[in-house]
């Protein structure tokens, strides 16, 4: 529900923040529906990511100022309200000339999409890599990101009645092949692999079937991480990939890596996706954007199937 609360007083190490933007992702929805790994005590404000502006500081505050724009550090801070008094060590600055979407969406599945292109393999320009749920916020990251740093991708789809706008608007983020599941299992595929090489990585969010047939073009010993299980379905891999092609199954998540990472660490990924902004090299992905007084109506929209855009609150 939509609800006036009063805010605390503002401590030595507070901030006074105004949010700005705030967008509802899948772990968003998951955390309201009580089936998260990550849970806040109730009764809590809702939203793990966004974008404010530094209102007030405390005595003790010394990184931030007023008229600082700022995103959460890490989740759980609770975006989707006007206002909020949060601690200095909760929040990382960003540029002003970062857009107020991208910097909204900025935190989660940009991050996401660089950490798994860079922990667990190294790859170099002309190295290529696949990845389901393509049209995702991570999967639009990952596109751009490869593209920036030379890598091609192979970008899987769900079949749908707008499948080649949407073929039409990876391709423009840069998306070397945008396929379907379907397509996958046909020969089709071997015509691609004749101008790139197989994947050494493979980006999994879906889980399923999808899985499986993505798994069957990974090179021998090559890496597939697992981020995300759209399809509610497991991940099903056959002996022989494990036997005769060693392939090696990871998992990834956002919040466990900023657990195991310090804040400067969280500044400097943060930093590196900024200049990819300000180069022209990184966007924020396909977005709707709602009124916080229409809050269900956007959630709503954000759980339909083949939904391609990012439902953002203005707050």
């Amino acid at each position: 529900r939509l609800k006036e609360l009063e805010l605390p007083t503002l401590g030595p190490s507070d901030v006074l923040v105004r949010m700005l933007a705030a967008p509802i992702n899948p772990a968003d929805i998951n955390m309201i529906q009580g089936t998260y790994a990550l849970l806040v005590p109730l009764p809590a404000v809702a939203g793990n990511e966004g974008v404010g502006r530094v209102l007030e500081v405390g005595p003790g505050v010394a990184t931030l100022r007023p008229g600082d724009c700022v995103i959460p550090a890490d989740a759980g801070l609770g975006t989707w309200r006007t206002h909020a008094v949060l601690p200095e060590d909760g929040l990382l600055r960003v540029p002003s000339d970062v857009p107020l979407l991208c910097a909204a969406t900025l935190g989660v599945n940009p991050c996401t999409a660089l950490r798994m292109l860079s922990d667990f393999e190294s790859l170099a320009p002309g190295d290529s890599v696949i990845q389901n749920a393509a049209n995702s916020g991570v999967g639009q990251a990952v596109i751009q990101i490869a593209r920036a740093t030379g890598l091609r991708t192979i970008n899987v789809v769900r079949d749908r009645p707008n499948l080649p706008e949407l073929v039409e608007r990876l391709t423009a983020l840069g998306a070397d092949h945008v396929v379907t599941e379907d397509v996958l299992r046909k020969p089709e595929m071997k015509e691609i692999f004749k101008s790139i090489p197989k994947p050494r990585l493979a980006l999994n969010c879906v889980g399923g079937r999808s899985t499986t047939e993505m798994l069957r073009h990974l090179q021998p010993k090559g890496t597939m991480v697992t981020y995300g299980g759209m399809a509610k379905q497991p991940v099903t891999v056959p002996v022989s990939a494990f036997i005769f092609r060693d392939v090696r199954l990871r998992g990834f998540w956002m919040t466990q890596w900023k657990k195991d990472h310090d804040k400067q660490s969280m500044a400097d990924m943060v930093d590196t996706l900024c200049q990819l902004v300000q180069r022209g090299q990184l966007g924020a992905p396909a977005c709707t954007t709602v009124p916080l007084e229409d809050f269900r109506e956007a959630l709503v929209a954000s759980t339909q199937p083949f939904t391609s855009s990012k439902q953002i609150l203005l707050l």
